[in-house]
């Protein structure tokens, strides 16, 4: 599916590639972001759940259209305050075969730059983790691990001020196959991890939707351009010549406190690191993630070979946004600490990439929706092979749809309002339930707790033996996660423990018939509960859920549209189309007849739906996940005391919980579904 390079090539190569290449950038920048190592990543990651635990605050999508481009990954300390953790990697292996000191320089660097923009105050405060790779015993191959080893940890690291106090190694990266030995070059994974005091304070690769503003590089290459181990040298087969470098680690050391001080003084909008791929495709991806255009300046003349190398090198350095008001301002600030600041154009609100060179127009106009055309084909190629077809053709299609507008959120109440409660300094129990497997109570027991209960656990085997009874409790919390691995199907094994115990069933029934109580089910807690449906007044058209249409565990955040039902929790939500993590499997709503869900509509007992970015309610993935029918997703009963939901809302009661939200959405403690816990307080009297 990469688009070919004809037979056109230049006679003379850019610097460090040993034989001719395309001469047109736009064949080359479209083949290297299509390469495996540059391209989308998105069907590895929605696969597993990246919102457990509740206190996940920067993932791997970024913007409105949630591209996995993320530099770093954050997490909050705990459920309340911003004070939190970041971690980022590093590695750059293909550089090894020609110079194995410097790749492993440049891994430490790249690890270091992703995690600047998280908002690590003080470059001494991170720590770095080495995965040392290597086939020794080859000939050669002890050298380079031991020039690699002694150029990072004895001379590269102390300078820059940088610890490494954990790693390991895999010593026999060789096999034989064929009779011949095929060796791995020597490799460097680092992790780098680092406190961060206020996680608010980050910013991602997303390029920003604001007037007058202008993309910047800082340049810790010198000004050099060496194409030797590029993704664009692989494109073409070629893997030698000179390679990239960081040669000096007191650039670090003067970057940081600067970038950090620019960061919390908010100059910096977006900002990402210059690797795999080089600067073209570091701009692409941000302008993907943020749906902008962008116009790229040189301000040198040059030959149609030095402007790929300039595109594509994969120099060390860092991409900015920021605000012309600001750009003298950050400009000299860094100029101040000795860098190279480079201008590079501005940002702008069409969705073309142009990139034009002073004395020699370079060929280089695109729509952005091309470059993501491109950049998604490996993904929706990997997806079509293991998943349901259909289902990566629609996520192909809505790829490359130019008309989608991205995530668009609306709220019809203010997220910090509180109901009014008769005893608020009262706590009320709320029995969060569990069974073997389940993993999603410590975050539903935060959100219950943010909102005046006492979040009690409860285990099956407490009320089985004794030690718990559903009568102490004002509430029923059954959460997400995978009850006895799901090897029962959804929901079964933990439904089936209740039903067929009769002291349970008989403790559940008497729950659920008590009229000042409200139960909750999500996630796998939903399939639980909706088993349950023939012990819980009003619940006998649930439907029961069963595999998602895209045979795929599906992580995703999407955006839900609260409908008008009698649903105690859902009040005064109605009409809201707000965002919300998905993680499940077995997420499709499989009902006994087609007029039992005609029941349910009619009796305004569905609550929730999938709706797409426009905000009509979809069946069309991925924007419904699991294919229900009619995109619902959220039930209720008659008298609205039970509610069951496929998503997790108690991963979203925290505005630091949202994977993406755009300015003036929940710009204060509270995210969207606070609310809804609320509403079981308010309930509750």
């Amino acid at each position: 599916g990469a688009p070919s390079g004809g037979d056109d090539a230049a006679a003379a190569a850019p610097q460090g590639v040993e034989r001719p290449v395309a001469p047109d950038a736009l064949d080359a920048l479209l083949r290297v972001l299509s390469n495996p190592t540059v391209a989308d990543k998105t069907f590895l990651i929605t696969i597993a759940d990246r919102t457990v635990t509740g206190r996940v605050h920067r993932d791997q999508m970024c913007g409105p259209w949630q591209l996995p481009v993320a530099d770093n990954a954050v997490v909050t300390l705990g459920y309340h305050g911003l004070e939190g953790s970041a971690m980022a990697c590093g590695e750059r292996s293909p550089v090894a075969v020609a110079d194995a000191p410097a790749s492993g320089r440049l891994a430490v660097a790249e690890a270091v730059l992703n995690l600047a923009s998280a908002g690590v105050p003080e470059l001494g405060q991170v720590k770095l983790s080495a995965n040392w790779m290597a086939a020794c015993g080859q000939p050669g191959q002890d050298a380079a691990l031991f020039d690699t080893v002694k150029a990072v940890a004895e001379d590269f690291c102390p300078a820059a001020g940088l610890s490494i106090p954990v790693g390991k190694d895999s010593c026999s990266m060789s096999t034989v196959w064929d009779g011949r030995t095929q060796l791995s070059p020597v490799s460097l994974v680092v992790s780098a991890f680092g406190p961060v005091p206020d996680v608010s304070v980050g910013v991602t690769p997303d390029l920003k939707r604001r007037g007058g503003t202008s993309l910047a590089l800082v340049d810790f290459s010198g000004g050099l351009r060496r194409l030797g181990g590029s993704v664009l040298a692989q494109c073409w087969g070629m893997l030698g010549g000179d390679v990239p470098d960081f040669a000096d680690p007191k650039a670090l050391v003067a970057f940081w406190p600067v970038f950090q001080r620019l960061l919390k003084e908010g100059r910096i909008l977006a900002a990402h690191d210059v690797s795999d791929g080089g600067l073209a495709v570091a701009v692409a991806e941000m302008a993907m993630a943020g749906g902008c255009g962008v116009r790229l300046k040189f301000a040198q003349s040059g030959t149609q070979q030095e402007t790929l190398a300039a595109l594509f090198a994969e120099e060390p350095g860092m991409v900015l946004q920021v605000a012309d008001v600001d750009l003298s301002a950050v400009e000299s600030a860094f100029f101040g600490a000795g860098l190279s600041f480079v201008r590079l154009g501005s940002v702008t609100p069409d969705s073309r990439f142009l990139s034009a060179k002073f004395g020699e127009t370079v060929k280089l106009d695109v729509s952005i929706a091309r470059l993501r055309s491109a950049w998604s084909e490996t993904s929706a190629c990997m997806r079509e092979l293991r998943d349901n077809p259909e289902s990566a053709a629609a996520e192909r299609q809505a790829a490359a749809d130019e008309r989608d507008p991205g995530l668009s959120f609306e709220m019809t109440y203010d997220p910090a309002s509180l109901p009014v409660i008769a005893n608020a300094s009262a706590r009320p129990r709320v029995a969060i339930f569990r069974e073997e497997g389940v993993n999603g109570h410590v975050e539903m027991a935060a959100a219950f707790d943010a909102a005046g209960f006492e979040a009690v656990d409860v285990h099956v085997t407490d009320l089985v033996e004794g030690r718990e009874s559903l009568a102490r409790f004002a509430g029923l919390a059954a959460c997400g996660g995978f009850s006895y691995g799901d090897v029962l199907g959804a929901g079964s094994g933990w439904a089936g423990t209740i039903l067929h115990n009769a002291k349970l069933r008989d403790a559940f029934a008497a729950f659920f018939a008590r009229p000042e109580t409200f139960t909750l089910g999500v996630c796998n807690g939903c399939q639980m509960v909706s088993q349950l449906r023939s012990i819980i007044p009003g619940a006998e058209d649930w439907p029961r859920f069963i595999h998602n249409r895209s045979t795929r565990f599906e992580a995703r955040y999407a955006t839900v549209e609260v409908m008008r039902s009698p649903s105690v929790l859902l009040r005064g939500m109605e009409g809201s189309r707000i965002p919300i993590a998905v993680a499940h499997g077995e997420g499709f709503a499989r009902f006994e007849t087609e007029d039992a869900r005609m029941r349910l509509l009619m009796d305004e007992c569905a609550a929730l739906r999938y709706v797409d970015n426009s905000g009509a309610p979809t069946e069309r993935y991925p924007f419904n996940p699991n294919g229900s029918a009619g995109g619902l997703t959220g039930f209720t009963t008659r008298d609205g005391r039970a509610t069951i939901m496929m998503p997790h809302p108690e991963r979203g009661f925290r505005s630091v919980q949202l994977s993406y939200r755009p300015d003036g959405f929940c710009d204060g403690e509270a995210g969207p579904w606070l609310r809804m816990f609320r509403n079981a307080r308010a309930f509750v009297g």
